[in-house]
């Protein structure tokens, strides 16, 4: 009997241990199913960046509510059918999900076309970045390293040469002017001493200075027709090479939209909209269908996305007029520069962020383009691709390795 009651005690303590266990897995949040491999962290921000945050951020809140900790006041099964049938959760009295459309309506989250998998990636993103705590703002590591952080400006368009040129010819002719009003002078006044001179070059000597004489004199006329052919050369040649280069341009658009309000102060993610960007050799210009994502509910009444609704009534694209123009012998391909390269949209448009109307920022012509290819350092870290590239360009160099040293300066690159 004694055996069997120490059994049965033995089984009990075996049962608290296990429960203290569990809990205390609960409490460090082991126990709650959201993943905290790096891989499913990276996975989940990506998704995070082109699915939530457009309207949501961890720390601060934006459209949506801020997402800190919200493993933690909801659990994941409620979560995950609430991210994918929101309006249903809200529909059915859910008593959580109601008052959160109370704090934010008209706006609902649209339904998420995420998996089970795909929403505790997510999860894993918004839990790593709950426990890091909100991001300093980082240095400019650019100019750590002394490299200006904005785009390269490659070939100026005004031909700097001839300026040089100009402003050294007449800083010689200066110079060779004093010198040879200091020898008139020198002479003059040795001539005047003399005797016996010819009345011819006497009168000569003495003759008073004229301003009308020298601006009729043939030396004047040519040096001044010498200047006038320089300027008129310049002016031609600075327009030839201003041909086809729009920098600043920024054309008025059939809808008001502004970058500095959806890129900067919502911070939307530039891949959620140019969904091209990183496969295709266009970034594309979003079509009506993922305005509405947003918009179906946001904003409903103002008189610039009623201009959306049209468009998706008639099935008309909205037509909005392209700002950035390559001319068709020149090729260039998004994804090659933002997914291989790793190029921030920043380095070509500017601050985009920033611009209430979208303007052309940089030069796009070719000088500009191979300055940069001449420039910037390749983005080999963890792709294999170039590991031999690396090897080789290594064996032989001590500088980085170049967009030049693999081609990058080659003709056909660019034009095939």
């Amino acid at each position: 009997m004694s055996i069997g009651r120490s059994v049965l005690r033995l089984r009990s303590i075996l049962a608290v241990v296990c429960g203290l266990l569990l809990a205390s897995t609960s409490v460090f949040g082991q126990g709650d199913g959201i993943p905290t491999d790096e891989a499913a962290i990276s996975a989940g921000m990506e998704l995070f960046d082109g699915n939530c945050s457009s309207c949501h951020q961890v720390h601060e809140k934006g459209v949506g509510p801020a997402l800190k900790n919200v493993y933690e006041r909801r659990d994941v099964k409620w979560l995950t059918n609430f991210i994918k049938h929101p309006g249903k959760t809200i529909e059915s009295g859910d008593a959580y999900a109601v008052a959160l459309y109370d704090q934010f309506k008209p706006t609902i989250m649209p339904n998420q076309d995420l998996s089970d998998e795909e929403i505790l990636q997510v999860l894993a993103y918004v839990k790593d970045a709950t426990i890091k705590g909100p991001a300093k703002p980082a240095a400019a590591a650019a100019d750590a390293t002394g490299e200006a952080a904005a785009a390269p400006q490659g070939m100026v368009v005004s031909s700097n040469l001839l300026v040089g040129v100009i402003i050294g010819l007449l800083v010689l002719l200066g110079v060779v002017l004093i010198v040879l009003v200091v020898l008139a002078n020198v002479l003059t006044q040795y001539l005047r001493q003399q005797k016996g001179l010819d009345p011819e070059d006497e009168a000569y000597i003495n003759e008073k200075f004229s301003l009308a004489a020298i601006f009729k004199s043939q030396i004047f006329i040519g040096l001044s027709s010498f200047v006038f052919v320089m300027v008129v050369a310049k002016v031609t040649i600075d327009a030839l090479f201003a041909i086809g280069v729009q920098q600043g341009y920024a054309p008025d658009q059939p809808i008001k939209f502004s970058h500095k309000l959806h890129a900067g102060y919502y911070e939307i993610d530039c891949k959620y909209c140019h969904t091209g960007v990183e496969k295709s050799k266009n970034a594309n210009i979003p079509s009506a269908n993922i305005c509405m994502n947003c918009h179906n509910s946001i904003r409903q009444n103002s008189p610039e996305i009623q201009k959306i609704y049209a468009a998706i009534e008639n099935d008309e694209p909205i037509q909005w007029v392209r700002v950035h123009n390559l001319p068709d012998l020149a090729y260039f391909n998004h994804s090659q520069h933002v997914k291989v390269g790793g190029v921030e949209c920043q380095t070509c448009h500017g601050e985009i962020e920033k611009m209430e109307v979208v303007q052309q920022h940089s030069l796009l012509t070719m000088g500009w383009c191979i300055d940069c290819h001449r420039k910037t350092d390749v983005n080999a870290k963890g792709n294999a691709y170039y590991d031999k590239m690396v090897e080789m360009h290594d064996a032989t160099s001590k500088e980085p390795m170049k967009v030049k040293d693999i081609g990058g300066l080659e003709c056909a690159k660019c034009h095939y």
